[in-house]
């Protein structure tokens, strides 16, 4: 069910980030040049062998066009998995977009989507979200959800345990490192969940929050992040965050991300994220790649 939020509750200024930074390394973020030109063109070159292919799951209308979660498999790896990602065709990225509410909408995977991937739940943020001063401009979510979407509309305060079960956060081996969630101090995760999707948790070493704590030279403005979001004890999302600014820039982008030590359910699990723009089908992708399968 597409939701669109008109002032939600949730929308709260955060006044504080109940974290410390000591001496970390930014996060290495590869484009395409060293390193990553390599892996942008080794995975063209794996999309365009025999046995490898692109599945679409149904469109959905987003303004002028449409978006649909894809995956591409190796029929001669045993279907494994190379991307599972959202694309947004032209019309739509270029095209006038709604404004001024949140859209949520919940995009069904293709057929053969890999464990343990349920949904995507693809959100238009025309004027962001908090923190202010860092995700306050236009920008998408890509919650790629592995619990099924009826539970993720199950996330409300109706729920006489929703404070529970947003304070209940996965263990420490179930987490990224250097990841926290935002909240102001002194208060708990059940403060800044949000009503249909989760608590969510912010890269520390992603450079729009360096001012925020205290380390103004790596500082740079939101252009894209990873999230996790979690739910009643574990994780149930993995979410790039991009601005609709950079999507246009129609740069080819491989960014590695933190991955967790363990996980709840075996799967295959990405190390990486990528963000490209198809001139051919005139499509802007983000998405999940470098899979590795975890028990």
């Amino acid at each position: 069910m597409r939701k669109t939020l008109h002032n939600p509750a949730w929308l709260v200024q955060f006044t504080a980030l109940c974290a410390v930074i000591a001496c970390a390394a930014d996060r290495a973020t590869e484009t395409m040049g060293g390193a990553a030109s390599a892996t942008a063109a080794n995975a063209s070159a794996t999309i365009g062998s025999p046995g490898v292919h692109r599945q679409y799951g149904p469109p959905v209308t987003l303004g002028e066009g449409k978006v649909r979660a894809y995956v591409v498999l190796d029929a001669k790896d045993e279907q494994r998995p190379l991307e599972l990602g959202v694309a947004i065709d032209a019309r739509a990225m270029e095209g006038a977009l709604p404004t001024p509410d949140m859209l949520m909408i919940p995009v069904k995977l293709p057929a053969q989507a890999p464990a343990p991937y349920r949904f995507v739940l693809f959100d238009w943020n025309p004027l962001g979200h908090p923190l202010a001063g860092v995700f306050d401009v236009p920008h998408f979510d890509f919650h790629f959800y592995v619990v099924p979407e009826a539970d993720v509309e199950a996330v409300t305060p109706d729920d006489a345990e929703f404070a529970a079960k947003a304070n209940d956060i996965p263990a420490g081996a179930f987490l990224p490192p250097l990841y926290a969630v935002s909240k102001p101090p002194g208060t708990t995760p059940s403060v800044v969940a949000v009503p249909g999707m989760g608590v969510h948790w912010q890269d520390l070493l992603s450079p729009e929050y360096q001012r925020v704590l205290g380390r103004p030279e790596a500082y740079q403005p939101f252009t894209k992040t990873y999230v996790y979001v979690s739910w009643d004890g574990r994780i149930t999302a993995f979410e790039p965050m991009i601005t609709r600014e950079y999507l246009l820039r129609r740069i080819n982008e491989t960014v590695p991300v933190r991955q967790p030590a363990k996980y709840v359910e075996a799967g295959w699990y990405p190390s990486a994220y990528r963000i490209e723009y198809d001139d051919r089908s005139r499509e802007y992708r983000v998405a999940l790649i470098d899979f590795a399968w975890h028990e």
